[in-house]
Parts: structure tokens; C-alpha cells; sequence
């Protein structure tokens, strides 16, 4: 985003909040073939994009071997600082780590600019580009060859149990809030992964995508109770009629959470999309 970009931003707290649940959820079975494409390639380059407070690099930095510089990009100069601030500094192997930030637009990244670049990642930020905005980042990973992990975007799914009779409605308010069109910019909201493998294999690269759900239990009530805040408000922005019913059903289930009554799972996915080799296998 530009440096006026006038996007919502993500307070801290809350990415804090949400991070041990994300490391939990992440898909591990998307490692494996991430590193064997990146074997032999020396000193890795990795771009994290809207890194936030830099949860994806301090969960795969250890998890990746070898020497790896970090630039990290976000919108919000405080969330760089904090983001390069708790970056890990050894690999997997001990291997150092560094880190450089950039602040700036995500969406304008191109072929010429990833030049050098082994892998692009990001962390729930999918699901809040536009089909024209997934469609250059694809791009520019074909163009320059260089693959791409996105993990925990938005899948539209929440199984909640016990049930409630008003979980469907504000299921799927909140589907179509999250496919609204925001600044001009229609968003891909729980259709990205799905829109995601389509436009990567389309520029062709092979795509692999694994679940990365939330579960949610009682030991996670503080994050189940500011997620369904956040979950309910958003449907009713969508749909001001369900505020009445929503506001009772909030409350209710923030009682069930508060209580260790109520366990959710809230679905995600991530995908990997590796270009071709040399050899024209991914």
C-alpha cells in the first residue's frame, strides 16, 4: 500500500492474540516441498507481505535452513518496527538471520522487482487482495521464478459447538462482508484460495493447498471472545437487520466462552505454488 494508503490497521494486541493459534494452525504438510525447492538455491531472499507483527517469519525462519534475509513489508511503520524487532536471528540450521523492512504498496510488486527474491510469503492477507492484485502477484512470482506460501486465509467455514440456530445467518453475513467491495477494491474474501490456485496454475505454477483451521477451546477464550466480536460485528455492518438478534446471540456465546462451554473451529487455508524448474517441473 502507499504511504497514504488509508486501510484499516491491525492493532497489535490482536495479531499478538491470534499468534499462537496461526503457528498452531499452519500447514506443516506444505514445508516439505518447500524445502526441497529450496535446497541448493544458497542464502535464501524472503519477502513478507502485510507481515503485520512478523508472526510468519518468527514461526518459518526456524523452521528453514541456511542463511535467509527477511524484508519485511508492511503499510504501518510501527508494525515494522515491531515486526523487525522480534524477528529470530538464527535459522534452523543456526544459520543467521537478518532482516531489512520496506514500506510501501504490496499489490505493485513485479517481476523485475522480485529478481533475486527465493520465496514470497504472507500470512491472512490473501483473502483481502483483489482478483487483479492476485493476478499480478502471480505474475511477478512466474516472471521471476520465485514460489509462494500464503497461509490462513479466510475459508468461510465455522463449525461451533453446541450450535445455535443464528449461526448460519451470521455465517454468511459475514461471507459476503468479507467479499465486499472496499476503496473500489472487490475483495476475494473466502473464495482466495480457491481464486488463488486457479491464477497461480493459470501463469504456471503448481499449486498445493492444505487446510489451516483455528480450534478453539477453552483454553483459548480470550482470542474466541475477541474473534466473535469481530465475526458478529462484521456480519451486522453487512446486514444492520441481524443487529437486534446478533446482539443477543453475541452475548450468548461470549457466556459459553467465558464459561469453557463453546469450542470452535474456524477454517483457513494456505497454499503453495511453486513455478517451473529449469527442467519445467515445479
Amino acid at each position: 500500500m502507499s504511504e497514504t494508503d488509508d486501510r484499516p490497521r491491525y492493532a497489535p494486541e490482536w495479531l499478538a492474540l491470534r499468534e499462537p493459534a496461526d503457528a498452531a494452525a499452519r500447514a506443516t504438510g506444505l514445508l516439505a516441498p518447500l524445502r526441497e525447492r529450496l535446497d541448493g538455491t544458497g542464502p535464501l531472499v524472503i519477502r513478507d507481505l502485510g507481515c503485520g507483527t512478523g508472526s510468519m517469519g518468527r514461526w518459518l525462519a526456524p523452521r528453514l535452513p541456511g542463511p535467509q534475509h527477511w524484508i519485511l513489508h508492511d503499510h504501518d511503520p510501527e508494525l515494522l518496527e515491531l515486526a523487525a524487532a522480534r524477528m529470530p536471528r538464527t535459522a534452523a540450521d543456526g544459520s543467521a538471520v537478518t532482516v531489512a523492512t520496506e514500506r510501501g504498496d504490496i499489490a505493485r510488486l513485479t517481476g523485475d522487482g522480485l529478481v533475486g527474491t527465493s520465496l514470497v510469503t504472507a500470512s491472512a492477507l490473501l483473502d483481502l487482495l483483489t482478483r487483479d492484485e492476485l493476478d499480478g502477484l502471480a505474475a511477478a512470482c512466474a516472471t521471476a521464478g520465485t514460489p509462494a506460501l500464503l497461509a490462513l486465509s479466510v475459508a468461510g467455514r465455522v463449525d461451533l459447538t453446541p450450535a445455535d440456530p443464528l449461526d448460519a445467518d451470521i455465517t454468511d453475513a459475514f461471507n459476503t462482508h468479507q467479499r465486499r467491495v472496499d476503496q473500489g477494491r472487490a475483495l476475494l474474501g473466502p473464495d482466495s484460495v480457491e481464486t488463488g490456485a486457479e491464477v497461480f496454475v493459470r501463469h504456471g505454477l503448481a499449486v498445493r493447498t492444505e487446510a489451516s483451521p483455528w480450534r478453539l477451546c477453552a483454553g483459548e477464550s480470550a482470542l474466541t471472545a475477541e474473534w466473535l466480536r469481530g465475526w458478529v460485528g462484521a456480519a451486522v455492518e453487512q446486514r444492520p437487520r441481524l443487529a437486534a438478534p446478533a446482539e443477543a446471540y453475541l452475548a450468548r456465546r461470549l457466556k459459553a466462552a467465558e464459561a469453557g462451554e463453546l469450542d470452535a473451529v474456524v477454517h483457513h487455508g494456505d497454499l503453495l505454488a511453486l513455478p517451473a524448474t529449469v527442467g519445467g517441473t515445479a
